[in-house]
């Protein structure tokens, strides 16, 4: 179980929102050209005093469960949750003192193939947990193919207190390796969850999650 801290944003986010640039019909007033040129300037005088965090900022794309979230890149829908208190994989079984929840998503690409990379569940307060790896990686949707128009379904696993349940959301993105560029897509979905929504969830764990397939 691994907490880190980073911020959230809401699509598109306010810190990698760009200014759109608008084409006029006619002529313009010299005066108005050497203001735009001059604010043009500005502008790109700014971009070159970014910052390495702020060039790589994601662009993030906010949505609910059960909704489908176009990420340009990539969509995603969070189909389900589901809480157990131990996870089970052929004859392993890994157990908690806290509590796993496992999210049950779908995704497609828009153009190539992509590979997701692991989710981050990020709390009320802030706090970041990473997907549990105590969890095999090929158990999870990160090692399907996310095709072109056509829907893949998987889980993600997360091994968390039941108190980081209550307002809490999923971040998703691509493989660090697939997108290299500035303004990378990743889709950060509302749990859904209030105080009484988490108890319930985290009463309800199963004594054992088994990932078999039937």
């Amino acid at each position: 179980m691994t907490a880190t801290q980073q911020g959230s944003a809401v699509a598109p986010s306010r810190r990698t929102r760009r200014t759109e640039r608008r084409r006029g019909g006619g002529s313009k007033a010299l005066g108005v050209v050497a203001g735009l040129l001059l604010m043009g300037g500005a502008v790109g005088m700014q971009t070159l005093h970014l910052s390495d965090n702020e060039l790589s900022d994601p662009l993030t794309y906010a949505g609910a469960k059960g909704e489908a979230v176009d990420a340009r890149r990539f969509s995603l829908r969070l189909d389900s949750l589901a809480t157990a208190k131990s996870i089970q994989s052929g004859t392993s079984t890994v157990p908690t003192d806290q509590v796993f929840l496992i999210v049950t998503v779908s995704a497609k690409s828009s153009i190539k193939p992509y590979h997701l990379g692991q989710p981050v569940l990020v709390t009320a307060d802030g706090k970041k947990f990473d997907a549990t790896d105590r969890v095999d990686n090929t158990l999870t949707l990160a090692q399907k193919w996310v095709q072109p128009d056509i829907w893949t379904s998987g889980r993600f696993f997360f091994e968390v207190p039941p108190s980081a349940l209550a307002d809490a959301s999923v971040v998703f993105g691509l493989r660090a390796s697939v997108v290299v560029e500035s303004y990378r897509p990743e889709v950060e979905i509302d749990l859904g969850l209030d105080e009484d929504a988490a108890r319930k969830l985290a009463a309800s764990a199963q004594n054992v999650y088994s990932t078999d397939k039937k």
